[in-house]
């Protein structure tokens, strides 16, 4: 996660995800000796549930639960447990208002008692749908405020003949006046308009919507953090707080804790980690979960380091769980982590493929393009390994990331290590569902492009994530006395960060070095991600965007940035062009080993960017590579790609565990793959809302 995570989406690729034709087998990750080959996957288990707006939701199977001991499904709850107790933390996040809107959509959901099959019913029944996935009422990819198609008159209609009792009024306040306080927050489309605005002309923490700053400028949040030590062995400061000004106007933290801000939801988290902690798999794993619950009691961001580095060393335990204040990509200024938490249990043998390329990470390091002064010389400890996700909470849910490499903080990356694991179970499930959506056969040039797509996109697509995450993210260094990129890239470092790891994935998956471990069979992998890359990130991805859009979303400027810079630069040598054929554009690429070239440059630079601190460069490359869309060509991509119906975006409904008591004691646990998501929807907010509406 990011630095590291391919979320984020997560950053799944629209055209990757969409034609990955191998049904429902997952073995094809492993083109020499099928890694995933022992997993079982039920290939009756329905994947796809329920579509809404440009959404799609799936299921996913979490195959090899039942086999775990009792001991290791009492751990598997109780980390379950924690990470749903923290929900609402990234509702309010996202919006001071965002609890508040949320307890007023359940309450029509579940109470209103007048026509249920109007189609202004099906247009609030969709708003609905849209805000929980989106975690509030800004899109989870666009970061733009949607409003519902249903008008204020009808949504007013539905609350006055729901009941009344159950909606998050003030002490006094009358329904009236409530519906009155919060009509304009949900139809006004000025009021908090956009969540992060990166937009380099305005001041980005006023305009953005997000809940980490209240009262103060983006000069005053800078200067504050200005005074802080950045330099060498330094945790990630202001990680876990939002920033203020006091009653005298000093700005200060009010810090996410126990006793603090959150304190009622992260006192939830750390009853279920103390009881995780008691049937922990191993005296790493509950070292680590030992300093995770004491970070939660301090804020202690030094603490915070220490439960990593422990969390780094727990390397042998089957189950596993992030769960913190950890990505930065809601915040316009790169500094606050979203709370977040995924429970998973490795994947045995799907852990082998991404084992082997973590074990040649000093080769990759000593062979890659970038500056020698770049490079590290002693490429610390990289643990790799693929999971099977049990439960996503807080940001990483209902859109989920497919990688994840951690932790963040650098210095502790370059001395201790890192975790890079994929998420095989998720890929699993977008393989499935996207195995006959027709991108492919739309987008791709010609036979011979998706005749090598359909042989060896899933294999491709697999270890560009590999690569992304073990190598990519743990790759190069800061140059001696450079702060880090929060301070030096500012609202460039996440896009920055994504597009450098995703450019040692693409440098190396046309190396021989791939062959030789066994990972795959021929160059024809890397000419399959280079020709998916070069269409998603020149065309496919702009489905996502509203006509007359720039990019926004860090990992699509980083797509863009990738493939145009390499585009641009290559024009010369028509290295990559733009053809027309009966009317369309298709994306060419005419050599392939002078784009690697190409890719292998713009690597060079950007870690360069990184290790110098080169905010002005850094700045120049997104604004003039990952920003800008041409209107003319997003028309036509959007015309195309609405012929043929289906949704841009996917997420996920989470399985549910449910103990089974003897007693007291937990005898069993159970897994079930829930069908509707709003049903979840419901259940959650009932079982899981801790924080008041104030934070």
């Amino acid at each position: 996660m990011p630095a590291t995570k391919i979320f984020l989406i997560a950053c799944l690729i629209v055209f990757i995800t969409s034609c990955n034709n191998n049904g429902t087998k997952s073995e094809s990750r492993n083109a020499s000796d099928s890694a995933t080959a022992t997993v079982s996957y039920d290939t009756s288990f329905q994947v796809a549930a329920q579509s809404f707006a440009d959404i799609q939701v799936l299921r996913y199977e979490a195959p090899g639960f039942n086999q775990l001991s009792l001991q290791q499904k009492q751990l598997a709850y109780y980390l379950y447990e924690a990470a749903l107790a923290g929900r609402d933390i990234f509702y309010d996040q996202k919006s001071k208002y965002g609890i508040m809107l949320r307890k007023t959509l359940e309450a029509m959901y579940t109470t209103y008692t007048g026509d249920k099959t109007s189609e202004d019913w099906k247009k609030f029944e969709t708003y609905c749908g849209r805000f929980w996935f989106s975690n509030g009422n800004h899109h989870h990819y666009s970061n733009d405020k949607f409003l519902p198609e249903c008008s204020s008159d009808y949504f007013i209609s539905v609350a006055k003949a729901s009941d009344s009792t159950l909606f998050p009024k003030n002490a006094g306040e009358s329904m009236d006046a409530f519906l009155a306080r919060i009509k304009p927050i949900i139809y006004d489309p000025k009021i908090e308009p956009k969540l992060v605005d990166l937009d380099p002309n305005v001041d980005n923490v006023k305009a953005s919507s997000v809940n980490f700053y209240e009262g103060v400028t983006q000069k005053e949040v800078e200067d504050f953090y200005a005074k802080f030590d950045s330099k060498g062995n330094q945790p990630q400061w202001g990680l876990n707080s939002k920033v203020i000004k006091d009653s005298l106007g000093k700005v200060v933290e009010k810090v996410w804790k126990a006793g603090g801000m959150y304190s009622s939801a992260i006192e939830k988290i750390i009853g279920w980690l103390e009881k995780a902690i008691t049937v922990a798999e191993d005296a790493n794993q509950k070292a680590a979960l030992q300093l995770l619950v004491q970070y939660y009691k301090t804020g202690d961001l030094h603490t915070w380091d220490d439960y990593n580095i422990a969390w780094v060393k727990d390397i042998n335990s089957r189950l596993d769980a992030v769960n913190g204040f950890i990505e930065v990509y809601f915040d316009p200024l790169a500094r606050k982590g979203s709370w977040e938490s995924v429970v998973s249990m490795k994947d045995l043998a799907a852990t082998k493929t991404i084992e082997k390329i973590a074990s040649q990470a000093q080769w990759f390091e000593d062979h890659s393009p970038i500056l020698p002064e770049d490079k590290k010389k002693n490429v610390k400890g990289i643990i790799a390994k693929a999971i099977t996700v049990i439960v996503e909470g807080g940001s990483a849910t209902p859109s989920t990331p497919i990688g994840i490499n951690l932790p963040n903080n650098e210095w502790i990356r370059q001395q201790h290590g890192s975790k890079s694991v994929s998420l095989s179970n998720i890929v699993h499930a977008y393989n499935v569902a996207g195995a006959s959506s027709g991108m492919l056969d739309e987008f791709a040039l010609n036979d011979s492009v998706k005749n090598n797509i359909k042989k060896w996109g899933s294999l491709a697509a697999d270890l560009h994530t590999d690569m992304h995450e073990a190598i990519g993210h743990a790759s190069g260094q800061l140059n001696p006395g450079v702060a880090t990129p929060d301070k030096t890239l500012k609202t460039y470092a996440s896009a920055l960060e994504e597009a450098r790891a995703d450019l040692v994935g693409l440098y190396f998956i046309m190396d021989p070095k791939l062959i030789e471990l066994g990972v795959m069979p021929t160059l024809d992998v890397g000419k399959a991600e280079y020709d998916s890359y070069m269409m998603n990130g020149l065309m496919t991805q702009l489905v996502r965007l509203n006509p007359g859009a720039n990019l926004e979303e860090a990992h699509m400027r980083n797509r863009q940035l990738n493939a145009m810079w390499a585009y641009e630069k290559g024009k010369k040598d028509n290295v990559v062009e733009f053809v027309k054929k009966d009317g369309k554009t298709y994306v060419k690429i005419n050599d392939y080993n002078k784009l690697r070239e190409l890719f292998g440059q713009l690597l060079r630079e950007i870690q360069r960017i990184k290790s110098q601190g080169d905010y002005q460069a850094g700045k120049n490359l997104i604004e003039t590579y990952g920003v800008k869309v041409d209107p003319a060509l997003h028309k036509e991509v959007l015309e195309r790609y609405k012929k043929l119906n289906i949704k841009p975006y996917k997420g996920f409904i989470q399985p549910k565990l449910v103990p089974v008591m003897d007693g007291d004691k937990i005898a069993d646990v159970k897994i079930e793959y829930p069908t509707n998501f709003f049903d979840q929807m419901i259940e959650y907010g009932k079982d899981y809302s801790f924080l008041p509406l104030d934070n």
